[in-house]
């Protein structure tokens, strides 16, 4: 396949890339397991993200995350052993990529691996293994060699991973199904999105999950 036919093929899974930024957990009961500045900075990177996602203009999202994403980075600083502040790192940096899109999106997608991969090594099951989910989507919706590090292998492997710690999330489910539908495996992914509508909602993550149902919605109507 052509660099060309590469680019046309994943155009639609860069302008996707944005979704991860709901992926990571409520704060409770998680954060009973978490320090409470690194509970405050989790739910401060959180909040804000939903303010970018959902109420600020298209064309200012990417700066919106870019500073977001150093504020997360200046939080790790100060908590250098928190796995869940690198999640939201590698979140944050895949949203910029979202917003951002095109080639000029690999570096920031190639940031993000890099610290979600960090916090699989302090903490794979931190935020009950968003890391490995957050991490899945990546590996499909990003190109493969040449352009990416793209590896549907990969992609499915973590995805599973990340359902295999938390089974009943709209989050993993959500990205499984998103995931089967690009492989053409429309049945099984139909079967995922409509078990993630069942999922109880998060607290203190109403607008991230109104945000998800949404998205579950619309690929459901394009699912054969």
């Amino acid at each position: 396949m052509s660099i060309t036919s590469r680019l046309t093929h994943h155009a639609r899974r860069f302008a996707v890339i944005t979704t991860l930024a709901g992926l990571a957990l409520s704060l409770s009961p998680v954060a009973l397991a978490m320090s409470d500045t690194v509970t405050s900075g989790v739910h401060e990177l959180q909040s804000r993200w939903a303010r970018i996602q959902y109420k600020t203009p298209k064309e200012r999202r990417a700066d919106g995350f870019n500073q977001l994403y150093q504020r997360a980075q200046a939080l790790i600083n100060d908590q250098p052993g928190a796995a869940e502040l690198y999640i939201w790192a590698g979140i944050i940096r895949s949203s910029e990529a979202g917003a951002k899109g095109g080639l000029g999106a690999l570096p920031l997608v190639k940031e993000a691996k890099s610290d979600l991969e960090k916090a699989l090594s302090l903490d794979a099951n931190a935020l009950h293994g968003s890391a490995y989910t957050s991490l899945g989507a990546l590996y499909y919706q990003v190109p493969g060699w040449p352009i990416g590090f793209g590896d549907d292998d990969k992609a499915k492997a973590m995805l599973q991973k990340g359902l295999g710690l938390n089974p009943n999330g709209i989050d993993p489910l959500y990205f499984w199904g998103d995931f089967l539908h690009d492989q053409g495996q429309d049945v099984a992914a139909r079967q995922a999105l409509q078990k993630a509508l069942k999922a109880p909602p998060r607290p203190t993550r109403d607008v991230a999950d109104q945000g998800r149902r949404e998205q579950i919605h619309q690929l459901l109507d394009e699912l054969d």
